[in-house]
């Protein structure tokens, strides 16, 4: 009996690492766009005349600071729902 079980085993293991191995998920395409989406925050917030990375929240950030943070939040998560599960070859 334990002999039948292994020997399956060793059956659905040796098929499962025998079908080709597909990538769907796209990691590289992922970082060029979230590096895209960081290099117009920082445009952004040079055109604002602020450093990207030193204003920190509060009350007094300005209303530009805070639209760039949006898009910079709108732009990562366009990333994460196309360019992460775009297929790669």
């Amino acid at each position: 009996m334990q002999l039948k079980l292994s020997f399956k085993l060793s059956a659905a293991l040796a098929v499962t690492l025998s079908l080709p191995q597909v990538a769907n998920a796209g990691p590289i395409a992922y970082g060029i766009c979230q590096t895209g989406c960081n290099v117009v925050a920082v445009a952004c917030y040079a055109g604002a005349g602020f450093t990207f990375g030193t204003v920190t929240a509060g009350l007094g950030v300005p209303a530009a600071v805070l639209a760039c943070n949006a898009a910079l939040g709108t732009c990562s998560s366009a990333c994460a729902t196309v360019a992460l599960f775009a297929p790669t070859p």
